[in-house]
């Protein structure tokens, strides 16, 4: 047993593992800047059928030349992204606070995402057209239709999405207090590098963490009223940012803030610690 745990412990913290995690940031890093390119297209136009989210990203790079190689190369650093994170819920995470039970319970339900969104991409590479470029904006009120139905729905709906709106302020905080210097290795940047990554997580954390905030608000509002419809999915969430005073440019700027995530994503590929 011992012995068998051990080998565990091995894998969890093999060049294989490593190399994994940092491809996965790099797919994430992929998929933040295509959602974000996506929408500053729709910021400034009609959008027409593109949508700003994951199954928009998605399509986006199966349409370009050797883009089904690209998915499968995706869809396989996600893989290596939920491997890490589930490693990290079993053994813990680097730094002297991994350890704890609220940093395994995030680990591991980060790595039940990213293998849901790994199964998604690698189903959409194998044919299956209907995985994983569905629109966020439909399943969102499908699953939001399904929970109102049941008993107690309507707090199970805003509870969700009261944690989502927590979720988001949470990111917001750790982003503008750069939380991040904790998780990368400072010391291997050039002062030049270390201000790059810096203006990077924090207008691209803050960004991400404004669309998990009011992508959650628009859950409890569909949680308090009753009405699926008001809950939106991440495209939806987008493009409600136009309805705002600030119009199209509010839009634009969260568009740049998520385009400066993926590129902070693959600053965390090369320099996170595994």
């Amino acid at each position: 047993m011992a012995n068998g745990r051990g080998r565990a412990r091995g894998a969890a913290n093999s060049k294989a593992m490593d190399v994994g995690a940092r491809a996965g940031f790099v797919a994430r890093g992929v998929i933040y800047l295509l959602v974000g390119v996506l929408a500053l297209r729709i910021a400034f136009s009609d959008g027409g059928g593109e949508q700003a989210d994951r199954g928009g990203a998605i399509a986006e790079i199966a349409e370009k030349p050797f883009g089904n190689i690209l998915l499968w190369a995706l869809g396989v650093g996600l893989a290596g992204m939920a491997l890490w994170r589930l490693s990290e819920a079993v053994f813990g995470q680097a730094g002297p606070d991994g350890h704890k039970p609220g940093k395994r319970v995030m680990a591991a339900a980060r790595s039940v995402f990213y293998a849901f969104v790994s199964y998604s991409v690698l189903s959409y590479a194998a044919g299956d057209q209907g995985s994983g470029s569905g629109s966020s904006d439909r399943q969102t009120e499908d699953v939001t239709a399904r929970a109102l139905g049941w008993t107690g729905g309507q707090w199970i709906v805003g509870i969700a999405g009261a944690a989502v709106v927590g979720t988001g302020l949470w990111m917001v905080y750790r982003a503008v207090t750069r939380a991040f210097h904790k998780r990368l290795k400072m010391a291997e940047m050039t002062t030049k590098i270390r201000r790059v990554v810096d203006v990077l997580g924090v207008f691209g954390g803050t960004a991400r963490g404004v669309l998990f905030a009011t992508a959650g608000g628009f859950a409890v509002a569909a949680a308090v009223r009753h009405e699926p419809g008001r809950a939106k999915g991440m495209d939806d969430t987008l493009r409600s940012f136009t309805d705002t005073p600030a119009g199209p440019w509010l839009l634009a700027l969260i568009a740049l803030g998520l385009a400066a995530f993926g590129a902070f994503s693959w600053a965390s590929a090369r320099y996170r610690r595994i």
